[in-house]
């Protein structure tokens, strides 16, 4: 767990930086609950990940950073320490697998990241390590990283500023570093809370693990109802919701993101199911 003090310095330190986005009601007359959506794809990256990478950043001391920032990210952190070494005026290094999303390359590139390309098993590798061979600058974990966790649970702050008594917060779940976050503020806050997680069937088992068709119509109802854009994992905790997983009463459901390549969102609004 995170502490609550650093996560309220995270919230101070991030101000003017990450956007404090916004908590709305889902109205959807069939949903098994009041339903809320803390919309972080409304970021300036349109991901939760600038929280954690700017937080991690401003903590380290000034000379550890001076060289540049490091990061192994085949997604949203990318985009995150990018933006984070833009606005330092650093350079930033971001170690990617192979065949990871043009789309994905393109966004670092537009911030201004130099991408390395490394087969998968190395990549992983420095991602165990928290190292890059000949590569100098400071290294931000994409989950591990205690300050990175810290600036995620402003997310849960937020949430309880605009609705200071949720009944339940679903958080989608990738490496855990939201979910720990996110729970950290609101355990510390508001015991009674509960705290679901939800991810695909595609990923490692949870209780709360979803068919691919269920998040597609998650993203789609996001659209529709909403006029939300939500990438397959940010829509995650809205499939859940839908599906009567996290019971009835105040559902806050966090939209992680909105990283989705526009052709596939056409393809799911016209009914494809992943």
């Amino acid at each position: 767990m995170i502490g609550l003090a650093a996560i309220e310095a995270a919230r101070d330190r991030i101000a003017g930086t990450a956007t404090r986005t916004p908590l709305v009601r889902l109205r959807v007359e069939d949903a098994p609950a009041e339903i809320y959506l803390k919309l972080e794809n409304l970021q300036p990256i349109s991901s939760f990940k600038i929280r954690g990478a700017i937080n991690a950043v401003l903590l380290a001391a000034p000379g550890d950073r001076a060289k540049g920032l490091v990061t192994a990210s085949a997604g949203n952190m990318a985009q995150g320490v990018a933006w984070a070494a833009r606005t330092l005026g650093v350079p930033a290094t971001i170690v990617v697998p192979e065949h990871a999303p043009e789309a994905k390359l393109a966004a670092i590139a537009r911030l201004g990241g130099r991408v390395r390309t490394l087969p998968y098993d190395d990549w992983w590798n420095v991602i165990v390590t928290s190292h890059l061979d000949g590569t100098e600058g400071l290294f931000v974990h994409p989950v591990q990283d205690p300050g990175v966790m810290a600036g995620n649970g402003t997310i849960g702050l937020e949430i309880l500023d605009d609705l200071p008594d949720p009944d339940a917060v679903v958080i989608p779940y990738g490496g855990g570093g939201l979910t720990v976050g996110i729970a950290s503020a609101i355990k510390a806050r508001r015991p009674a809370t509960r705290i679901l997680t939800a991810e695909p069937d595609t990923g490692a088992a949870l209780a709360a693990a979803l068919p691919v068709a269920d998040v597609a119509a998650a993203v789609r109802l996001l659209a529709e109802r909403a006029r939300v854009i939500a990438e397959g994992a940010g829509a995650l905790a809205v499939a859940a919701a839908m599906a009567g997983r996290a019971g009835a009463g105040k559902v806050v459901c966090v939209v992680s993101g909105g990283n989705i390549n526009l052709s596939k969102l056409a393809d799911i609004l016209n009914g494809a199911t992943s």
